[in-house]
């Protein structure tokens, strides 16, 4: 068995005196598609942020593509790298949030061409053509010389993907990306990510949608407290749960 691409060893992460990570292993295999369940406070979103290094961890460590995140590791003991290090190994880490943050200053196009020629010095007229192509790869090739607030939801979280796509990342990581959309939008970024997953693109997913997670993940992980209670194929933790916890949380959203 190669090395997963994703391993996350013995996490803990707290706020003050909230302990919000207590202890989490998590592995995810090149071209998976993992997606995580769990109640609010659970812990998942906190998770993806400390996979990219927007959270530090306090204990434990994580490696994405074989490399430590935001740590290198000389003898026993972990140091932070310097911010601009952190920042390069964002860029093969693409993160897609719930609420878009998009800049509402530069028009669509303009919002995916800008992380490639800032972080990665893409000549511009390369990455624009890039950006275009990307721009219908989810649907939205009219849309370049559009604003965000001229955008429905759906189409913002669209667009968001695609900025998040243009760096090229090994990985993925999707925080709720339906949460804030009307429901009649879920859909459309739904089958976006779908059409990522059938591509064999890496992906983490923080998610309520459950028969998105039956349809496209290769493993469900369902945490609770702070913890992995429950991991495996979506027939295994969707269809029989063997943990009563699982069950509970299982009985009210599906």
């Amino acid at each position: 068995m190669s090395a997963p691409m994703v391993d996350v060893r013995s996490v803990h992460k707290s706020f003050g005196a909230l302990e919000v990570l207590k202890g989490v292993d998590l592995q995810v295999r090149a071209g998976e598609v993992t997606v995580v369940l769990g109640p609010s406070g659970s812990g998942k979103s906190t998770l993806l942020r400390t996979i990219n290094h927007l959270e530090k961890v306090d204990q434990g460590w994580i490696s994405v593509d074989g490399a430590l995140v935001g740590y290198r590791r000389s003898g026993d003991k972990l140091y932070e790298l310097r911010e601009r290090e952190i920042l390069k190994q964002r860029t093969r880490i693409g993160f897609v949030f719930q609420n878009f943050n998009l800049f509402p200053h530069l028009t669509v196009l303009e919002n995916i061409v800008e992380a490639p020629v800032s972080a990665l010095k893409r000549p511009r007229k390369e990455a624009t053509e890039a950006a275009r192509g990307l721009l219908d790869r989810v649907g939205l090739a009219d849309k370049a010389g559009a604003y965000p607030k001229q955008l429905s939801g759906g189409q913002q979280q669209r667009v968001a993907i695609a900025r998040a796509l243009a760096l090229e990342p090994r990985l993925l990581l999707f925080d709720e990306p339906t949460s804030a959309l009307d429901p009649e939008l879920v859909g459309e970024v739904l089958d976006v990510i779908k059409d990522l997953a059938h591509q064999g693109t890496t992906m983490i997913v923080v998610t309520h949608e459950i028969g998105f997670a039956r349809e496209v993940a290769d493993t469900v992980v369902f945490m609770d407290d702070g913890r992995v209670v429950e991991q495996g194929s979506p027939g295994d933790v969707l269809d029989a749960p063997r943990h009563e916890r699982t069950r509970a949380f299982l009985s009210k959203v599906l």
